[in-house]
């Protein structure tokens, strides 16, 4: 896996992979996008209106089993 940074952003192509970026987390869009709506991934952050991202620390904590990536960020 690509080192991440501590803290940050990472847009979903960076997440799941794409012709040019390899995989976090092998799967596809679809299902991951389900497993957000479940609450079994982290929720999104709108940077923008056209901008979605996911914060780093909270895809760090499910790759590292953590179940705490779905607390709100107090910042």
């Amino acid at each position: 896996m690509n080192r991440l940074p501590e803290t940050g952003f990472l847009r979903l192509y960076q997440i799941i992979g794409d012709k040019m970026t390899p995989a976090i987390i092998p799967i596809s869009r679809s299902t991951w996008l389900q497993g957000v709506r479940e609450g079994r991934f982290p929720k999104p952050i709108k940077l923008s209106k056209r901008t979605t991202a996911w914060r780093v620390q909270d895809i760090l904590a499910l790759v590292n089993g953590s179940t705490d990536h779905n607390e709100e960020s107090t910042e």
